[in-house]
């Protein structure tokens, strides 16, 4: 039986991940590939901390260079992270013809069209699967299942951590922090929380969606991003007297000639199937013009989980090598002939439903004045609720507004904040809701 070798850098969480399946499911694995996946050599800065898995006799190094300049292995499993050394080693490996498969979505998300364009001209495969979405086939599902039809949008939750957060809010009605606090100390969120909270992390996953569904060179620099921090309570309490719930949303649509990239807190009705989706998971919907709708369901990060996605995509390729082919599927979907620069929609172009919260004095005609300054930038009121407890004599006024253009909001709001009646800057949650297309 032929025999592929492995080499594993970086050896954290998924790393571990990885070798657990390839070394305790060997069997498995040669029985479906038809050769062996054989674990030959794993680099780490730590190689005597016990990871609870039994490792073949010589197999540790802490050089990593030697692994990615050794002849005998033919397959380069990168988990070190981060766009430092893990580029660096990624470039030399493809230099020296061998295949790649990461999860280093920061790394593809920025730098990621070098390394397709220096992976082409080596003939080398590169596979990422467990870049976005953990264990859900999301880069398959674009680039092979659904490469007859026409993506028309995607709209995913995409972060594990900031869905826990919200999941936990709705629930019990904690705060922000509290949610947060409470995530790290079940460990779905890093002590550094940033990239999480702030949208970050989902925009790495996004800017590499956005490029497989519709033939774009990879474009983080343009997708608008906005975290979860500013989510109050109050937020999800009046969202759901609404009919909608509030969620962390990648969402990505084809307008022709160009495309809207966006990730922000968004409230979705309670009958969309992401608006049930609770805890540290991730789901994706994706419509397309022959499917439709389909959603993909799991685990977007975690030991087993991504390190099955990492292990799916070793046994792609090693398919591959069995047949003498690399390069049979295009790394972003599109033959990189036909990639092109589409143009991210700037977010002040985009149009949709808006819900507003205003703290507003307690007095007559601050309804008014409010509804005056909209109305003067074109924005329709669906509806108004004025209710909740005063606080420093101020009150939530709420409001949902029928379609509106993004720069005309944005411009209302500047005015209304320089409001005496207004004693907090207003806050914004954009709003998809196809269910209300009617009513614009």
């Amino acid at each position: 039986m032929k025999q592929i070798n492995v080499g594993l850098l970086g050896c954290g969480t998924v790393g571990t991940g990885v070798a657990k399946i390839l070394l305790e499911n060997a069997d498995l694995i040669s029985a479906r590939v038809g050769a062996r996946l054989n674990l030959a050599r794993v680099a780490d800065i730590d190689i005597t901390t016990d990871r609870g898995v039994i490792f073949p006799d010589g197999v540790w190094t802490i050089d990593a260079e030697a692994v990615v300049q050794d002849p005998q292995i033919d397959l380069i499993v990168e988990m070190i992270g981060g766009q430092g050394i893990a580029k660096e080693l990624i470039l030399k490996a493809i230099a020296n013809e061998k295949h790649i498969v990461t999860a280093n979505k920061a790394l593809l998300a920025s730098q990621g069209n070098d390394i397709f364009r220096a992976a082409l001209e080596r003939g080398v495969d590169v596979g990422f699967e467990a870049s976005t979405g953990g264990c859900m086939p999301v880069i398959k599902t674009l680039r092979e299942s659904l490469v007859g039809n026409r993506i028309q949008n995607i709209t995913g939750i995409l972060n594990g951590t900031c869905n826990y957060i919200l999941s936990k809010i709705t629930a019990e009605g904690v705060t922000f922090k509290e949610a947060l606090a409470e995530a790290k100390k079940k460990g779905y969120a890093e002590a550094d929380s940033t990239l999480d909270v702030d949208g970050y992390d989902t925009a790495h996953k996004l800017a590499i969606l956005t490029s497989l569904s519709f033939g774009m060179a990879l474009n983080l620099t343009d997708i608008y991003v906005e975290g979860i921090s500013g989510i109050t309570p109050g937020d999800i309490r009046f969202a759901e007297e609404f009919g909608y719930r509030i969620k962390l949303l990648a969402i990505s649509k084809n307008n022709g000639d160009t495309i809207e990239a966006r990730v922000h807190p968004t409230m979705i009705p309670f009958d969309n199937l992401l608006s049930s989706v609770n805890g540290a998971v991730n789901a994706l919907m994706i419509n397309a013009d022959a499917v439709e709708n389909i959603m993909l369901y799991g685990y977007g990060a975690g030991m087993m989980p991504t390190g099955s996605a990492v292990v799916s995509d070793c046994v792609d390729l090693a398919r591959n090598l069995i047949c003498g082919r690399s390069c049979r599927v295009p790394y972003l979907s599109y033959q990189m002939e036909n990639i092109r620069d589409i143009p991210i929609t700037p977010i002040d172009e985009i149009t949709t439903r808006y819900y507003f919260r205003f703290s507003a004095l307690d007095q007559p005609g601050v309804l008014s004045t409010i509804s005056g300054i909209l109305g003067d930038q074109g924005i329709s009121i669906k509806s108004v609720h004025q209710k909740g407890r005063k606080t420093n004599g101020s009150v939530p006024l709420v409001m949902l507004t029928h379609v509106a253009g993004e720069a005309a909001v944005q411009k209302a709001l500047a005015e209304i904040r320089g409001l005496n009646v207004v004693s907090a800057k207003p806050v914004l949650i954009r709003i998809e809701d196809e269910n209300a297309q009617d009513d614009e």
